[in-house]
């Protein structure tokens, strides 16, 4: 199954690169310990397509230069039961409406939920974890 997900080769991607991101983040690095559930997972919550699947490592681009990537690493390194200290974000124009509507959206897909809508100092959020216990907030835009 594995091979199966290497459905793309890497000089087959077509990624957009910006050399003058370079001094700004341009990659981030989600820890996983199954890379293929995460993939399925990460694909049908954002319903986005990864540029490629390798057995290891999947990116999916967010923006222009910007990467969202799944790494096991030596996943011998890498345990679910590590404690989780950061969070992705989907940042959501729209109000307390939009953000209740993904919800219901995502909690139709089964997420694991953590914490239910509730208003915050910034609006409305809530917050889901992935099979391997990371984070995903959904919040209002930043204004």
């Amino acid at each position: 199954m594995q091979a199966a997900l290497a459905t793309k080769r890497t000089q087959d991607v077509r990624y957009s690169w910006q050399a003058d991101a370079m001094s700004t983040p341009n990659l981030f690095l989600i820890y996983v310990t199954d890379v293929e559930r995460a993939t399925a997972f990460y694909r049908d919550l954002f319903e986005m397509e990864p540029l490629m699947t390798t057995p290891r490592y999947v990116p999916f681009q967010v923006a222009p230069g910007v990467l969202f990537s799944l790494w096991s690493g030596r996943s011998g390194n890498i345990s679910p039961d590590s404690a989780r200290t950061s969070e992705v974000g989907l940042m959501l124009p729209g109000g307390a409406g939009a953000i209740d509507e993904v919800f219901r959206q995502w909690t139709g897909k089964g997420v694991t939920v953590v914490e239910q809508p509730y208003d915050d100092v910034f609006g409305r959020t809530f917050v889901v974890a992935d099979p391997d216990g990371n984070l995903i907030r959904v919040c209002p835009v930043d204004r």
